[in-house]
């Protein structure tokens, strides 16, 4: 890979982001009617390669079951106010309400509240108890304890998450999470991230991971590439992941989904997601934007809490429509924010892809130009592609 010289005796590469590539279809079409969208996260199956982003104003309890029953996993987060308030939608109402100058400090006021063990119990018996699977996320640090909890309680998939996740952790005051101690004594995958580079991701799925969150900061509500200055754009970030993923198949056998977390706001950007080599998406704005998400249309970073350096924001994202028409259709905008796979499938047609594994062998092109060219009476009049 060419580097380019940044200064004295410094390089950096290129890497590139869902605006900067293009998909370029092939000699043959599929029919979108005959493509297979689905995917396998260890030994669990979806019809769609979906997951609900751990964010409290996306996945709650009904958001959860209703993205399972549509083919996808919704995440609940248990670190969040589902987990610390027996009434979390007064919450939810009094955040939105907050004026832009004082959302940040109280949303960190009111995510100070301890975690209640009999709340984690019941979520996860709520999701369990309409027939879908149940899904939850911890950090790493919460692990040890949430994440057992969650397994006692029935958890299908348990995410382990923070803004960076490594597997190996040097500290003076904090003890290292035995990450493939927890995978070996659970009996149910467990998705770990996000990380953005190929030797972490490796070293991740050595510990016995089942899948990978990739991705540091594209969320819309995310804040950490300005608060930190970290962060590797999407594209190159789920090539690299994808890469230790297949390196680490071909010596031990062991498949580990690659799961491409933010960044995505229309169909194209997550067609290009799989044709980058991810086996599944995490959303987070786009299902905000359904008229079931519990946050009515707003939705904040995962990291906004964080009582000494909030990596997040409140945002609004407005309702669209039902999660039925953002997932499938049909869509009444020409923005390409509904009918998200429906617009994956059309993909996966045009370029001749039945599946998800033949997505990951489809052509790429690094396309400046392609959010503009041809496009002036649409930016110009704020429509389709100028919005």
């Amino acid at each position: 890979m060419e580097n380019w010289f940044i200064g004295r005796n410094r390089t950096a590469r290129m890497t590139y982001g869902f605006d900067d590539v293009s998909l370029v279809p092939g000699e043959v079409t599929v029919d979108p009617q005959d493509v297979d969208i689905s995917t396998r996260i260890g030994n669990v199956s979806l019809s769609i390669p979906l997951l609900g982003a751990a964010m409290d104003g996306v996945i709650d309890v009904k958001m959860a079951v209703e993205l399972g029953k549509m083919g996808g996993l919704g995440v609940l987060n248990l670190e969040g106010i589902f987990t610390k308030y027996e009434d979390p939608y007064s919450i939810i109402d009094e955040i939105i309400a907050q004026p832009k100058e004082k959302v940040t400090s109280f949303i960190q006021k009111v995510y100070q509240v301890p975690v209640k063990e009999e709340l984690v119990f019941a979520r996860i018996q709520e999701i369990k108890s309409s027939g879908v699977l149940a899904c939850c996320s911890c950090t790493p640090s919460k692990a040890a304890t949430l994440g057992k909890l969650a397994l006692k309680a029935g958890a299908d998939v348990i995410v382990i998450q923070s803004t960076v996740t490594t597997l190996r952790f040097v500290s003076s005051t904090q003890q290292e999470f035995d990450l493939e101690r927890f995978c070996q004594e659970s009996n149910v995958p467990v998705i770990v991230g996000n990380c953005a580079t190929y030797k972490a991701a490796l070293e991740l799925m050595k510990a016995g991971a089942s899948g990978i969150l990739v991705g540091i900061g594209p969320g819309a509500a995310c804040t950490t590439r300005a608060v930190l200055g970290i962060g590797v754009p999407q594209i190159t970030a789920t090539i690299d992941v994808a890469c230790a993923r297949d390196d680490f198949y071909s010596v031990t056998g062991r498949y580990v989904a690659v799961i491409t977390d933010g960044g995505m706001r229309v169909g194209g950007d997550i067609a290009k997601a799989f044709a980058s080599g991810a086996d599944a998406v995490m959303l987070g704005s786009p299902l905000a934007s359904a008229k079931e998400a519990p946050g009515k249309g707003h939705h904040w970073g995962m990291a906004t809490p964080d009582p000494s350096l909030p990596r997040g924001t409140l945002v609004k994202v407005g309702i669209k429509g039902s999660l039925k028409e953002i997932l499938f259709g049909p869509s009444h905008l020409t923005d390409g924010t509904m009918n998200l796979f429906g617009a994956l499938k059309g993909a996966m047609g045009s370029l001749g892809a039945k599946n998800i594994q033949e997505m990951h062998q489809v052509e790429i092109a690094i396309s400046p130009s392609i959010w503009t060219e041809g496009k002036l009476l649409q930016k110009s009049q704020g429509v389709g592609m100028g919005r």
